[in-house]
């Protein structure tokens, strides 16, 4: 009777042994869900409107980044994005203006909210150089910055307190040029378009706003890489959305969001 309780109970202790095995498996088959749940409802954690306030030569790359940042975050929903000239977005947040983030194409702009006690430490997240851009075949036979003193020739340029505009004081006082200006306007996009409309034979914009459209091309542009624009980005003190703002400011910073900037002509701070 031994000999063959001996083997049964063998046959028994073998069995449990697998069963808890088999529990022991499955507990931590269980467990590696669990565990990346917290990061799953941390990254769905955001939620709600976020409001950004941009420079006009960023709508190209913001609004891809604002696509991607809200693939990332399905919670959240980027108001349609105020994009215009840096001096303008300041003034209209320092008098009051709603916006989470701001971002600009200057310090000095940026600097206007800071010192207004609307945000702190913004963070330098791209460059920028101007170029000068002709019609679609340069119908006013334009070859380099000196041309834009020929009174024959409608020039147009960004207004001085915009960044591009400072930017092209600059430049063009470096180049010892007298630019003969039949308009100021308020944002870089304004001059792009009447370039690309043909109603100006020249104009100064950014780099990345000349790669946007096939209706310009762009003029050997000497001293343009020593006047560089470095632009900022900050959530702002009062934001309504916070954490999805400081979540789409660290986006913008990220190796991706750079990636993006990079990819349209962006240079790094």
């Amino acid at each position: 009777m031994r000999t063959r309780r001996g083997p049964a109970l063998a046959l028994l202790a073998a069995a449990a042994l697998a069963l808890a095995g088999c529990g022991a498996g499955g507990a931590a088959t269980d467990a590696a869900p669990a565990a990346t749940a917290p990061a799953s409802a941390s990254a769905d954690a955001l939620s709600g409107e976020l409001t950004v306030f941009a420079a006009a030569s960023l709508k190209a790359a913001f609004t891809q980044l604002a696509e991607a940042f809200e693939a990332a975050h399905p919670g959240v929903s980027i108001r349609p994005i105020s994009y215009d000239g840096s001096s303008t977005l300041a003034t209209q947040l320092v008098e009051g203006a709603a916006a989470d983030v701001f971002a600009s194409a200057d310090q000095k702009n940026m600097q206007k909210v800071v010192d207004a006690g609307l945000a702190a430490a913004p963070q330098p997240f791209a460059t920028n150089v101007l170029t000068l851009v002709v019609p679609k075949g340069n119908p006013g036979g334009v070859t380099g910055l000196a041309d834009l003193a020929t009174p024959d020739l409608s020039v147009v340029l960004c207004a001085a307190e915009v960044p591009c505009g400072a930017a092209s004081a600059t430049l063009l006082a470096d180049a010892g040029v007298t630019a003969s200006v039949d308009s100021y306007e308020q944002n870089v996009t304004a001059v792009l378009t009447k370039v690309a409309s043909g109603e100006a034979d020249a104009g100064l914009v950014y780099v990345t706003d000349a790669k946007t459209t096939t209706d310009v091309q762009t003029v050997t542009t000497a001293g343009a890489d020593a006047v560089v624009n470095t632009y900022p980005i900050v959530a702002l003190d009062g934001a309504a959305n916070p954490a999805a703002a400081e979540a789409f400011v660290a986006f913008v910073l990220s190796d991706d969001g750079r990636a993006v900037l990079a990819g349209l002509g962006f240079g790094q701070p």
